[in-house]
């Protein structure tokens, strides 16, 4: 069985990403996965050329895809992906979508395929703060995993995917004001590992409240 993980590269101004730090970190064996792990572009449109080469290349059972929500205070499993790339700043190529679909004969939402709330409860198990979350937004996390489960509808049936949302490291909020939330990119990787157990565990999704009230 093999379970491609991905993190998208710094962007932003940034000089590191939370997510590619910590896939870095997860050992190559999980759960009886081979871990094969990436880092993307930030980049519309290239994130999922990228994804969708090394998917046909590798075959892997489950894609896992990794990206930085800044100001969230624990990990976010992502449940929807939408149709849609509407940027607030521009990618690293310079792009600034506004209002254009991902996919012209792709649905207006795609449900992730993984039992996300077995992972947040195994993250919590772990002692570390997770919720599951009902927006990847409209930046390019939401666009890669929109082109994920597009993938998965279209040609990859059988395979399993979705996205985790992680938060600043420590060392990014330094200089941001007092109180923005971060995780240690070992605590990040260790959340990862104990969501990788949920998957190899759960074929289907436990029954538990996750929803939200706005």
């Amino acid at each position: 069985m093999k379970l491609l993980i991905t993190g998208f590269d710094p962007f932003g101004g940034a000089v590191i990403n939370p997510a590619y730090e910590a896939v870095k970190l997860l050992p190559d064996h999980i759960a009886g996965f081979d871990i094969i792990k990436l880092e993307v572009p930030t980049v519309f449109v290239d994130d999922g050329l990228v994804l969708s080469k090394t998917i046909e290349e590798n075959h892997p059972d489950v894609v896992i895809c990794v990206g930085q929500a800044g100001g969230r205070s624990g990990m976010t499993i992502e449940k929807v992906a939408v149709n849609l790339m509407d940027a607030r700043i521009p990618d690293n190529k310079g792009q600034q979508p506004l209002d254009e679909l991902i996919c012209r004969d792709g649905e207006n939402a795609y449900f992730a395929k993984l039992p996300v709330k077995a992972m947040v409860k195994a993250m919590k198990d772990k002692g570390i703060p997770a919720r599951l979350s009902y927006s990847a937004g409209t930046y390019v996390c939401n666009d890669i995993m929109y082109r994920l489960l597009y993938l998965i509808d279209k040609k990859y049936p059988d395979m399993r995917g979705g996205f985790v949302h992680v938060p600043y490291l420590p060392e990014q909020v330094l200089e941001l004001p007092d109180g923005t939330p971060s995780m240690s990119a070992a605590s990040i990787a260790e959340a990862l590992e104990a969501g990788i157990e949920a998957v190899a565990a759960n074929d289907y999704d436990i029954v538990a409240v996750g929803g939200e009230t706005h």
